[in-house]
């Protein structure tokens, strides 16, 4: 069973920054996608940042425009999202999401952790 909590959510006002913290427990594999998503009232949720451990590699979908910075520490168990220049409309519940098999498609993950609330006001 693997679980995941998120940390680091808040108030900001637009321009400021944040770094989210996805805590991970539990067996992960390695060869499935790990990542980042969102959901605002009344939206669909959305991927904004994925990685697959094996590799390293990471995708971003267009819409985050280099706002948004994946990290993962490995040998922690651990992935971050930092993002700058925030703007009221990622205003959001922001989740980590682990054993993935499409990096940004949401229907496609197992674990979920309970997210962490971003605001951010004009």
């Amino acid at each position: 069973q693997v679980q995941l909590v998120e940390s680091g959510g808040g108030s900001v006002p637009a321009g400021g920054s944040l770094r989210l913290t996805c805590t991970a427990s539990g067996y992960i594999n390695s060869n499935l996608f790990m990542g980042w998503f969102r959901q605002a009232p009344g939206k669909e949720r959305e991927g904004v940042a994925s990685v697959l451990p094996a590799s390293g590699t990471i995708w971003y979908p267009n819409s985050v425009n280099g706002r948004f910075t994946l990290d993962m520490d490995k040998a922690k168990n651990t992935l971050y999202l930092q993002i700058h220049s925030l703007k009221p409309e990622d205003t959001a519940i922001y989740y980590c999401a682990a054993n993935g098999r499409d990096a940004l498609e949401p229907g496609h993950y197992t674990y979920w952790g309970p997210g962490t609330q971003v605001s951010v006001s004009s």
